[in-house]
């Protein structure tokens, strides 16, 4: 057996610093829309608070899968804490689902009893919203390929960023027309784009959860490179899996017409591995099938023989 580890993760650390001034900055924007929401009667300006306090707790969720990713291994939790990460990510899309489902309910109300608003209040508050998300959206861009986790706050705070923009435009056309019906409108806008935006997220993250192949991990395509290699003969029971939010798994076994090429075979396939984004590889090495009878022969990372019927 072949046990390969990658230790290059250095999104968590580069990205707590970001984290916690995103947090800060968010909490205080929330407050603000929170307070001029409830004294100018906006549902729009009120749900998109809401959205915001679910996207700082978002954040804190991935603050604390950075530290739980670091968790050393066990002997009870021989992967350490990474798993914690999909689970993180999975909460994260249900927290928005839930927004979601608030700010729908909410707006339908406001149509049965529509409220005054200041258009030029929620205009300017909301315009404060874009800058703020629009910063952390630039903060957050950097490590956004690398991890579902920081991929699923970056969408949250672009979202964030795109709503804002919303309700400036619905303030724009409350102050010039009195037209206060496009407030709910607009929420259940928001509600829509959130929805669209948290889907996929939710869908990655379930998948993960049930480890699942990995979205971007082509597990054909990793078999075929595989078999491609020198020596090798067949690559069969290949299982690919997240071992966190940033780094997969495999193991596989693999036949090969010459087990003294065994090392340069591993090698081979640990760098298309490693290339293809997994950092964690346990391969079995097998020979050929002898002819006089049903049994293959596979090697260990002890170096032994061990014969197994098949």
């Amino acid at each position: 057996m072949e046990h390969h580890h990658s230790h290059h993760n250095h999104t968590a650390p580069s990205l707590n610093g970001v984290f916690i001034f995103s947090i800060a900055l968010n909490l205080i924007f929330v407050g603000i829309e929170t307070v001029v929401g409830l004294m100018e009667n906006s549902m729009s300006l009120l749900s998109d608070a809401g959205h915001n306090l679910s996207d700082v707790f978002s954040l804190v969720l991935v603050l604390t899968a950075f530290w739980l990713a670091r968790v050393h291994p066990t002997k009870r939790y021989t992967y350490g804490l990474k798993k914690s990460t999909v689970l993180i990510s999975l909460l994260n899309a249900i927290i928005l689902l839930v927004a979601v489902g608030v700010i729908m309910i909410e707006s339908l109300h406001k149509f049965y009893e529509p409220a005054d608003v200041n258009g030029m209040a929620v205009s300017w508050t909301a315009f404060a919203g874009i800058i703020i998300n629009g910063l952390t959206v630039l903060l957050l861009m950097r490590g956004r390929k690398n991890d579902i986790n920081v991929r699923g706050a970056f969408l949250h705070m672009l979202t964030d960023t795109l709503v804002s923009a919303g309700v400036v435009v619905s303030g724009i056309v409350i102050t010039f027309t009195g037209w206060n019906i496009v407030d709910p409108i607009v929420s259940l806008a928001i509600a829509m784009v959130i929805l669209v935006s948290t889907w996929r997220l939710l869908a990655e993250s379930l998948k993960l959860s049930l480890d699942g192949t990995p979205e971007n991990i082509d597990a054909d395509k990793i078999t075929e490179q595989m078999a491609g290699c020198t020596h090798v003969t067949n690559v069969h029971h290949v299982h690919v899996w997240a071992i966190s939010t940033t780094k997969n798994a495999l193991t596989a076994h693999v036949m090969i017409d010459d087990i003294s090429a065994m090392e340069n075979v591993k090698r081979e396939i640990k760098q298309k591995l490693a290339e293809a984004g997994i950092n964690h590889s346990t391969l079995e090495i097998e020979t050929e099938r002898c002819q006089c009878a049903d049994r293959a022969i596979r090697y260990g990372d002890d170096g032994h023989r061990h014969a197994h019927e098949e």
